[in-house]
């Protein structure tokens, strides 16, 4: 028996775990409830925390373009693709240019009706303070 053990054990892996049966999750709370259990094993040991994606931005447009199309000649289909890539990349910096803006307008009005929330408290409670 031990020595079936050893010459199914594979080069690499730990001698000294013991084997766990396999669980498959078949529902999503089964799925959660086995990964807590399996954080809750070693509680020392610090859960991973993904971290947020970084936010999408154009690439920013070339210094230096190497290749200018002349205005003498009539474009030919090699053109045309360069074209279209650099007309995508146009319209996907002004969508993003206008999603920023977009962004910051929300953000602002959330400030302004911040603002003027505690302002709006503070005369509630300056009136009920007066009254006292």
């Amino acid at each position: 028996m031990a020595d079936a053990k050893q010459s199914d054990s594979r080069p690499g892996k730990g001698m000294g775990k013991e084997s766990q049966p396999l669980i498959i999750a078949k529902t999503p709370a089964e799925e959660q409830r086995l990964k807590l259990e399996r954080l809750m094993r070693n509680p020392d040991k610090p859960a991973p925390i993904p971290e947020r994606p970084k936010e999408w931005k154009p690439r920013a447009a070339p210094e230096f373009v190497r290749d200018v199309m002349g205005s003498s000649a009539g474009a030919g289909s090699g053109e045309f693709h360069v074209y279209r890539h650099l007309r995508r990349r146009e319209y996907q910096r002004q969508d993003f240019l206008d999603r920023m803006s977009e962004k910051q307008k929300q953000d602002m009005e959330y400030q302004w009706k911040l603002e003027q929330n505690r302002h709006m408290a503070e005369e509630r409670t300056a009136k009920r303070r007066k009254k006292r």
